[in-house]
């Protein structure tokens, strides 16, 4: 079957991934309602289309963090991989080299951070981090990405415990033997395990087992990282206006306006709703990024109207590597970025630079 919008990516995923595999890459927390929410907020938004503009030239690329990107469209950091194909996040990085846009290399990934550089040398690669209750583990964490060549550090914020996700629970999601979190083997006792999961398991807070995530993570960790590397520092999970004023009072370089997929907190704001909020909050001092809810380019032209510099996708990459590989996630990021030139031009902005809040409208149904 012709793979012709990312959809047909999911269905395919749907289908051939082993079932706890597949629920744990599409859980949402709780109800999901906020996983899902994501993706039906870009259906209230509607486009104010100019006509008889000049769009025989395109130019979709764009600048982050001052790095040029093909077009503004970026992978989002997500764990485990290797659950969707066998070379994991190696191919991950490959394809994001190949067409020529950012890849954020997951503190849970199943391939080191050593196998992610070898595999695509001189790509533009972030390092996402979670802060652990070992602090030492996540020091050295942030300095092998730095002396790796990562070119940003983003903090994910808004996982302190992990969300509800009820089929992780009925399915008692482990990983199998074979596939372990790579980056954390020597750290923790229970990468060495076939169940490092447990470090992720839903639990409610304030219960006596800890899990190696660090709940006590405040602002002031921001300075904290600050004085272990010289990276920007971009923070990821804000949703509301007075986060995003204090990322830039701590001094980030960058946001992302992220809900973690819906797996965090249900009943939460879906991220396209929440980006006009920060947008506004941070009056151009720190670029602003959005993941959740992206399928199609004109998504992609939505966010960038309402203010984000670039967006990043999630579960669609996943569905990439489940399909081909390294070849599946191309093709997943080339459909976005053929659909992304269409809708501009159909739109009337012949560059990135002309995308702007004139573009759009919202429906208040």
């Amino acid at each position: 079957m012709a793979m012709v919008c990312l959809s047909d990516f999911e269905a395919y995923a749907k289908k051939y991934l082993p079932k706890m595999a597949w629920d744990y890459f599409a859980a949402g927390a709780d109800d999901c309602n906020t996983r899902d929410e994501n993706i039906l907020a870009y259906k209230r938004i509607r486009f104010r289309p100019r006509m008889l503009r000049d769009v025989s030239m395109m130019d979709i690329r764009t600048r982050i963090l001052g790095t040029e990107i093909s077009f503004p469209v970026g992978i989002a950091p997500t764990g485990f991989h290797q659950l969707a194909w066998p070379d994991g996040e190696k191919s991950t990085a490959r394809a994001a080299k190949a067409m020529n846009t950012c890849y954020i290399a997951s503190t849970y990934s199943t391939c080191t951070l050593e196998e992610i550089s070898a595999a695509a040398p001189r790509a533009l690669r972030w390092f996402q981090l979670y802060i652990h209750r070992n602090r030492a583990t996540s020091q050295q964490l942030v300095q092998r990405a730095e002396a790796l060549g990562f070119q940003a550090l983003v903090l994910t914020a808004d996982l302190p415990y992990s969300g509800k996700r009820r089929d992780d629970i009925r399915n008692g999601f482990c990983l199998p033997p074979h596939i372990k979190l790579k980056n954390l083997e020597q750290d923790f006792e229970v990468c060495k395990m076939s169940l490092p999961f447990h470090l992720l398991h839903w639990h409610v807070p304030h219960e006596t087992k800890p899990t190696g995530l660090d709940p006590s993570v405040t602002w002031n960790d921001i300075y904290w990282l600050q004085s272990l590397t010289h990276l920007p520092i971009i923070i990821k999970g804000i949703l509301t206006k007075e986060d995003a004023e204090l990322a830039v009072r701590h001094g980030v370089q960058g946001i992302i306006v992220s809900n973690h997929g819906g797996r965090q907190l249900d009943e939460g704001p879906a991220t396209i709703d929440a980006l006009v909020e920060v947008v506004e909050a941070v009056r151009g001092r720190v670029e602003v990024y959005l993941d959740g809810g992206i399928r199609k380019g004109s998504d992609v032209l939505k966010a960038l109207a309402l203010g984000a510099k670039c967006v990043f996708i999630g579960r669609p990459a996943l569905w990439g590597l489940a399909y081909k590989g390294e070849e599946g996630l191309q093709d997943v990021l080339r459909i976005l970025q053929d659909e992304f030139r269409l809708s501009m031009a159909l739109a009337g902005c012949a560059s990135v630079s002309e995308i702007g809040r004139h573009l759009v409208q919202i429906s208040k149904l």
